[in-house]
C-alpha cells in the first residue's frame, strides 16, 4: 500500500478549515494538513511531516493554493526523520515548531497553554509527556469560528486503541497515564482523535471511544504500568538515525549552508 491522501468526513464541515490526513507507509506515520480557507493568504500548517513525503506534501499545498507557515512536530520521533527541516529549505518563510520540553532545535518553542494561530484559527497546546518528555497534543480551538467538533492531534501519547511505548527518551508510564487522563480524556467525548501512527488500518477515533475501549488506558494506573512494563518491544530500528536527526529539525546530514 503506497502513500495516500484522505480527508475525513467525520469532522464538522466548516467552510473555514481545510483538513487532510496523509500517510507514510514505511513508518505508518500520519501527517496532517490544516489551513484557514477564509483568510486571504490561506495559511496552512503541517503536523508531523516526514522527510520521505516532503515532495508529496508541497505538491498538495501548491495544488490547493495554500501558504505553508508552520511545520510542527508533536515530539522528537524515533521511527522516522522529520520533514520540518527540508520543508524550511523548500518553502521560504516556514517556521518549525516543537515543544520547549523536547530540548531540540526549532524556530518556535511551545509550552502548555500556548496557542498557535493560523489565520482566524488556532491550535491549543496541551503538554502530554510520558511517551517522551517533550510530547504535546495540539487541539483545535473552541471559539465559534472553529469546527464545532474539536480535533486532537495526539502524537504518540494516545493511539487508536493503544498508546506510545514508554521505555526510552525519558518515557514514563506513570506520567503518560496522567497526561492522557488529564489532558485528552477531559476533552468532550465527541472530540476526534488523530494520532501520529496507526498499524492496523484505523484513521480516527474519539475521546469517548478511547475512554471506553482503549485496552490499556481504561485500566487503573497500576495495571496500566504493569502492562507497559511487560510489552517486551524490540529496540526501534530507526532510533539511532531518527533521534539525532530530529533533535536538529531533521537536517543533520545537509550542508551547513542549506
Amino acid at each position: 500500500m503506497g502513500s495516500y491522501t484522505t480527508s475525513s468526513s467525520s469532522y464538522d464541515e466548516s467552510k473555514l478549515l481545510l483538513f487532510r490526513q496523509l500517510f507514510e507507509k514505511d513508518s505508518s506515520t500520519y501527517t496532517y494538513l490544516l489551513a484557514d480557507l477564509s483568510h486571504p493568504d490561506k495559511p496552512a500548517l503541517l503536523i508531523d511531516p516526514v522527510d520521505k513525503t516532503v515532495d508529496r506534501d508541497l505538491t498538495l499545498i501548491n495544488d490547493l493554493g495554500l501558504k505553508l507557515i508552520y511545520a510542527i512536530n508533536t515530539h522528537v520521533h524515533a521511527d522516522h526523520v522529520t520533514g520540518t527541516g527540508l520543508l524550511k529549505t523548500r518553502a521560504p518563510g516556514v517556521k518549525s515548531v516543537i515543544s520547549k520540553a523536547s530540548c531540540s532545535k526549532a524556530d518556535i518553542f511551545v509550552n502548555h497553554g500556548d496557542k498557535l494561530v493560523f489565520g482566524h484559527l488556532c491550535l491549543e497546546v496541551r503538554a502530554t509527556p510520558g511517551h517522551t518528555l517533550g510530547c504535546v497534543t495540539y487541539v483545535t480551538g473552541d471559539a465559534p469560528n472553529h469546527p464545532k467538533t474539536r480535533m486532537a492531534f495526539t502524537g504518540d501519547a494516545l493511539l487508536i486503541r493503544g498508546c506510545g511505548r514508554t521505555d526510552f527518551q525519558g518515557g514514563s508510564s506513570d506520567q503518560l497515564y496522567e497526561s492522557v487522563h488529564s489532558q485528552i480524556f477531559t476533552l468532550p467525548a465527541d472530540t476526534l482523535i488523530y494520532p501520529a501512527h496507526d498499524y492496523r488500518g484505523f484513521a480516527v477515533s474519539t475521546v469517548g471511544e478511547e475512554k471506553q475501549y482503549n485496552p490499556r488506558l481504561t485500566k487503573d494506573k497500576e495495571t496500566f504500568k504493569g502492562i507497559m512494563a511487560n510489552l517486551n518491544l524490540p529496540y526501534p530500528k530507526m532510533i539511532d538515525v531518527a533521534v539525532p536527526a530530529n533533535m536538529v529539525c531533521g537536517l543533520q546530514d545537509l550542508p551547513s549552508n542549506a
